[in-house]
């Protein structure tokens, strides 16, 4: 759709077939998406998202206010939030804890970078990105000068990953190489190559998961306490 309206946006449903337990995972969440295009870089993504939630936590206090109160809910300062390389995310966290995967940022590892963050700066947001390639989805814009890594983003706040985004491959060439090197059937992403084959600008967007918002903004203890119904690798009625 990004071909065609330039800007568009969803909140919905989002599953997972994935075998996670924890108490930050759902297998069924709600997710706040964007896209847009054309884009000079993912930065601009990064820009947009800033000013959603500059909007969103002004908006709040106006609408929720007996809420927010009965809840004790304490709301984030959005200024300009910084932004640090994954290189350098695993060398604050490689000073005070192991680190077993340096392709991807575990649970400690995303607190130990927060609390670094407000330390220096007092934001409670941090946007970490440059995750390797080969961590990230098929159609993820790889850097032009490193390969290795991709032109994408995690924003953390208060310790935790709560968005996902980054720059998509729009060249069609560009695509069929990658699935190929990833070894995939190309047979079964036709239907998906004909937006890059007719024609697609430069282009990102991001997922914004609104129930690790919320689990953030309240201080809940697990993910799961933030939705009427939790869906689980052992729950799925009601």
């Amino acid at each position: 759709m990004v071909g065609v309206f330039g800007r568009v946006f969803e909140v919905g449903p989002v599953f997972r077939a994935e075998p996670h337990e924890t108490a930050r995972h759902l297998n069924e969440y709600t997710s706040m998406d964007l896209e847009m295009g054309p884009i000079l870089g993912f930065e601009e993504i990064m820009e947009v998202e800033t000013y959603l939630l500059k909007y969103l936590f002004a908006r709040l206090p106006k609408l929720c206010a007996a809420e927010l109160e009965l809840l004790e809910v304490s709301l984030p300062q959005v200024g300009d939030i910084p932004v640090m390389r994954m290189s350098e995310a695993l060398e604050i966290i490689s000073q005070h804890h192991q680190v077993s995967d340096r392709g991807d940022l575990d649970a400690k590892s995303e607190q130990l970078v927060c609390q670094r963050v407000f330390e220096q700066t007092g934001s409670e947001f941090v946007f970490v990105t440059h995750y390797p390639t080969a961590k990230r989805p098929v159609y993820a814009m790889e850097d032009p000068y490193d390969p290795t890594v991709t032109l994408s983003f995690d924003l953390l706040f208060r310790g935790l990953e709560i968005t996902t985004g980054g720059q998509r491959i729009h060249d069609y060439h560009m695509q069929v190489e990658k699935l190929r090197r990833f070894g995939h059937n190309l047979e079964e992403f036709e239907s998906y190559l004909q937006i890059h084959k007719y024609g697609m600008p430069p282009h990102g967007g991001l997922g914004l998961g609104l129930e690790r918002l919320t689990m953030q903004l309240l201080k809940l203890a697990s993910v799961k306490e933030a939705v009427l119904f939790p869906r689980t690798m052992s729950r799925v009625t009601p």
